[in-house]
């Protein structure tokens, strides 16, 4: 298979592609309707209600559909298939693999959430009543539900098919060469093929805004906490502009050293934080909680994740506020953080990946939900620190209220900072990786001009949706740019299963490629046996 460079490499090329024209015209007109159009934040609002009432449903509906098709391809003979040619190696080791699928895929949001999603579970239970033993458990199984399995399933659907047609079948890295069964490999920068490039780079745009604008929040927050700055508009403003010119040097330097090294730094100093937090923290309550929260999300997996409280029976708003924005908001990531899982992706079986994707991040994410959102609910139901108005204050200081509890509570707070601040510089320059990809026509390494055009607006999507309402514009920025391509989605993964069947069909597969050679040696074998019978028998009768 051909590795040479798919796509254009300059950045005069990529300007004049309908991707790139179009997708820069429909950001344009977003930032500057953001900007200057009256009562934005009011339509912003409108929306919101209009897609969790009338499209809900179908989010959880696909987030389900998309976890039973990734276990599919773990346990189906299809696993064995590589990423690339037969006989490659993985292209980076485990551990820098993960590393860069992880920050790229949840650092921000483990950190915004980690505390104050459980506090608010705590309070506002999805069922039953809040502040209750009962609403500490669910606290953190709801919390697993929403950062475990599912996500990550989204994840791998898009990744596996990208990977897949792209390294196994010769396609550019691009979006709609998941779709070249029903396409055709010349429409794939046709009408059709833009289309669904087009949709990638919007939807990328609002998911990843969505993320860094949580981080700005949260980085305001630890500037509150430390030095007093009132956590406002005018300072998130201020973040932005300064980590996105942090972001856009570090795209500029490459995938193998700035994403790879600031990746493989903050996963360490990430863990280091929360090793602190664990070893000084209520550490019996932590495990029993994980324990037990595990337990019980294992066992009503199902029941959470085909849940809508259609009859009303539950807390009002709570699926709107909760599970359908999450869905909503990993879909609208996954065409970024699955484009770039699948850019780091080559070599590995469908099986080693899924798995990698789908089970390691999720303990992880249990872990750490258990280490953080289970110490805040120790302390809010069995002592007297609360955790819980620093959350209703301010969503953004819910982690930093936790660690203000600890020794060394100062230098705790600045290594989460700078914990943040890397995660906002990977997100946004994978999310520019990604972006270049889809508007140079699937060059791997798109030029570095294009990655700077679409990381100044990244942080301008941001900026927008942080002054036109905070965290509700920036939960509505993931419904709308989560459902179209979750129509994708479904294409995507009807394309990925009849291609892999198709090999299935034609042996050439690993494993059916075996088989068969088997068989054709048994039968080499059969026919030498019958030859030397027929011979001896001959000999026989001449003699």
């Amino acid at each position: 298979m051909s590795k040479k460079t798919k796509g254009l490499t300059s950045f005069s090329q990529a300007a004049k592609t309908p991707a790139f024209i179009i997708s820069l015209i429909i950001a344009s007109a977003f930032v500057i309707s953001g900007s200057f159009l009256p009562n934005f934040d009011e339509y912003v609002e409108v929306t919101f209600n209009w897609t969790v009432t009338n499209l809900g449903w179908s989010f959880i509906l696909g987030g389900s559909a998309f976890i039973l098709v990734t276990v599919f391809l773990i346990l189906s003979p299809l696993g064995e298939i590589k990423l690339g040619d037969d006989d490659e190696k993985p292209m980076y080791s485990t551990p820098a693999w993960f590393a860069m699928l992880f920050s790229a895929g949840m650092g921000i949001g483990l950190l915004f959430w980690g505390v104050s999603e459980p506090i608010n579970h705590y309070d506002w239970p999805a069922y039953g009543e809040g502040g209750t033993a009962q609403a500490l458990h669910a606290a953190l199984q709801y919390s697993f539900f929403h950062w475990g399995l599912h996500p990550w399933a989204i994840y791998a659907v898009v990744a596996l098919s990208l990977a897949y047609f792209s390294y196994r079948k010769g396609l550019p890295m691009l979006l709609s060469s998941t779709l070249e069964p029903l396409i055709g490999r010349d429409r794939l920068n046709g009408f059709w093929g833009n289309t669904v490039n087009i949709i990638g780079v919007i939807a990328t745009l609002f998911g990843i805004s969505t993320s860094l604008g949580l981080g700005v929040m949260q980085i305001g927050g630890g500037f509150s906490t430390l030095f007093g700055i009132p956590n406002s508009e005018g300072l998130w403003l201020i973040i932005i502009v300064v980590v996105t010119l942090l972001a856009i040097i570090s795209t500029s330097t490459g995938i193998d050293r700035g994403i790879k090294f600031l990746s493989q730094a903050n996963l360490g100093v990430a863990g280091l934080l929360l090793l602190f937090v664990f070893i000084l923290g209520p550490t019996l309550f932590i495990l029993q909680a994980m324990t037990h929260s595990t337990g019980g999300y294992l066992q009503n997996l199902f029941s959470m994740s085909f849940g809508i409280d259609a009859a009303g029976e539950g807390a009002d708003g709570w699926y709107d506020a909760w599970t359908i924005f999450y869905w909503a908001w990993w879909i609208a990531w996954a065409p970024f953080v699955g484009s770039f899982i699948a850019r780091v992706s080559r070599g590995r079986t469908i099986r080693s990946f899924a798995v990698g994707v789908l089970l390691v991040p999720t303990a992880v994410s249990i872990f750490w939900f258990s280490v953080f959102g289970g110490t805040a609910l120790f302390q809010e139901h069995f002592t007297d620190n609360s955790i819980m108005d620093a959350v209703f204050e301010d969503e953004a200081q819910g982690f930093f209220a936790l660690l203000e509890g600890f020794p060394f509570s100062s230098v705790l707070i600045a290594v989460a900072m700078i914990s943040l601040t890397i995660f906002f510089i990977t997100s946004s320059d994978s999310g520019t990786y990604v972006i270049g990809m889809l508007t140079s026509k699937g060059n791997m390494n798109p030029p570095v001009g294009l990655r700077i055009t679409w990381g100044i607006i990244e942080g301008a999507f941001a900026a927008v949706l942080l002054m036109a309402g905070g965290l509700g514009a920036l939960q509505t920025a993931s419904l709308v740019g989560g459902f179209p391509f979750m129509i994708l989605m479904f294409l995507m993964m009807y394309c990925l299963i009849w291609a892999l069947f198709k090999e299935l069909g034609d042996g050439s597969l690993p494993r059916e490629r075996e088989r068969i050679y088997n068989a054709l040696e048994d039968l080499r074998e059969e026919n030498k046996v019958a030859d030397d019978v027929i011979t001896d028998e001959a000999e026989q009768n001449n003699n």
